[in-house]
């Protein structure tokens, strides 16, 4: 049924009074109607599936979330043991606690989880999951509470704040003051407009920005035009949105001395931002551009990439040119002639991608986009040169000769192919050579293992520009199963 329902319940005698009926008010075997509504239910949680805490939904929350283990929240309880007497109650503001550092007993934590914002809840504890078999002395407001008692906690969750690990390693953290409106945050790129102040864990203010007169600050997210984690932090907000930011100094200043308007901030301090998201302006996403606009974004975000390549900010320009492909992706569709022009500036950031990829030592990323040039043009000399000194880097030989010949095929004076061809001959010899170390120890220890006796170990070592040959003769005796005049030969390449 669903509250305030009315229904007609018609019984069977053998589900109703049965043969006896009841007290001459209803005959035997009789067929009996109930006419019932249902006024109201309590909603009965077992929230540790064994009895440990029942929790009773005396009035439902407001909102679906409940709260997470970074959370504050703030709640009202009332405690009492099983005979009626109170030993704890906050005041009428309530109390604010962190749900990971926990408050009271193992109980109330447990069931503030499960909790919604404005829910009212009657707990029943069993005692280990309250003060256990010590009990608990009168201290800090809770009285003295007799072993192995049960308790009885009227709460209410009055609000929570979200707490969220915005990298992911507990270093930069943002508390949610007041929600934003709509959906939509800032992100990557974004143009905001915020107001803030920001403060040492001490509580000094070394910097203000929109506030007392001072300017807002505007800056693009995502262009490390201030320190990371409020970069960070400031792409998740909503417009609207007042959060506290707290910053680690590997994503803060770091482990310098920095002067700032207001103070100084020590080496390696934890900083602490209220800010608020004031305004922000975000670039037209590729679904809602013409192809035309597609292509101008796409040759911009090139530009701005080369810009910060030249300067030696690899990482941020790789992201640019990882947007401008984005623009005109394959799976965009383009006519006969933009398709000419998205196609020429794909290969560009592909091309230019894979540059970045090799300054930051990514070289299975610069495989994999030079390969994906390759793949249109089989004979593209920039993306045969950088992969081949990936395949390089990563001790692939075979391959990077393969690409170098390519190039020389098509460019025989190539002067940069020819000096990393010149490089990969050496690196062929040095690998050569600890082979050639490795395999003479390797039977070293065979013939010195081996209980047969050996009667002759001769090495020859031949070595030429590309190859170091090595022959080992052996003859053995007093070993029946091994040839009278072994001979093995090894070449390593």
């Amino acid at each position: 049924m669903q509250k305030e329902e009315t229904s007609m319940f018609t019984l069977p005698p053998e589900l109703a009074y049965g043969a006896a009926g009841l007290n001459g008010a209803v005959p035997p075997n009789s067929v009996v109607q109930f006419e019932v509504q249902l006024v109201s239910w309590i909603t009965v949680v077992d929230i540790c599936k064994g009895g440990g805490i029942i929790k009773k939904i005396m009035e439902k929350g407001d909102r679906n979330e409940v709260p997470g283990d970074l959370d504050e929240v703030l709640v009202k309880y009332r405690v009492a043991l099983d005979d009626g007497t109170v030993v704890a109650e906050t005041t009428e503001e309530g109390f604010e606690f962190y749900v990971k550092d926990g408050h009271l007993c193992p109980a109330l934590p447990k069931a503030v989880r499960t909790m919604r914002r404005g829910e009212k809840a009657q707990l029943v504890v069993q005692p280990q999951y309250a003060f256990g078999e010590e009990g608990r002395n009168m201290s800090n407001g809770v009285h003295s509470i007799p072993p192995s008692s049960l308790l009885n906690i009227d709460v209410e969750l009055v609000s929570f704040k979200p707490v969220i690990d915005i990298i992911g390693d507990s270093k930069v953290f943002k508390k949610i003051l007041k929600e934003g409106e709509g959906a939509v945050v800032a992100n990557e790129g974004a143009t905001v407009t915020i107001s803030y102040v920001a403060r040492l864990e001490d509580g000094t203010v070394f910097e203000k920005k929109g506030i007392d007169g001072e300017q807002p600050l505007e800056f693009i997210t995502d262009e490390e035009q201030v320190i990371a984690g409020l970069d960070r932090a400031v792409a998740t907000m909503k417009k609207g949105e007042r959060a506290i930011l707290t910053i680690h100094p590997d994503f803060g200043f770091g482990s310098s001395e920095v002067r700032r308007d207001l103070a100084v901030i020590p080496p390696s301090s934890n900083v602490v931002y209220e800010v608020e998201m004031l305004d922000f302006f975000k670039e037209k996403a590729p679904s809602e551009m013409s192809n035309s606009e597609k292509i101008e974004a796409a040759r911009m975000k090139k530009e701005e990439g080369n810009l910060l390549f030249k300067t030696g900010k690899y990482q941020q320009a790789g992201k640019k040119y990882d947007k401008a492909a984005d623009y005109i992706s394959e799976d965009e569709s383009f006519g006969d002639d933009e398709e000419k022009l998205a196609k020429k500036l794909r290969v560009a950031c592909w091309l230019n991608r894979a540059a970045c990829s090799l300054k930051l030592h990514d070289f299975q990323g610069t495989i994999k986009l030079c390969s994906q040039v390759l793949d249109i043009e089989f004979h593209n000399v920039k993306a045969l040169y950088r992969r081949a000194q990936a395949y390089m880097e990563t001790s692939d030989f075979f391959s990077a000769e393969l690409d170098i010949k390519k190039v020389l095929e098509t460019d025989p004076l190539h002067r940069e192919v020819k000096l990393i061809q010149k490089n990969l001959k050496r690196l062929q010899a040095e690998s050569n050579q600890r082979d050639s170390k490795l395999y003479i120890n390797m039977f070293a220890r065979m013939t010195r293992d081996t209980p047969v006796a050996t009667k002759k170990l001769k090495v020859e070592k031949v070595e030429d520009d590309e190859n170091v040959a090595m022959e080992i003769e052996m003859e053995r005796v007093g070993d029946s199963s091994a040839p009278p005049d072994g001979e093995m030969v090894v070449d390593s390449c």
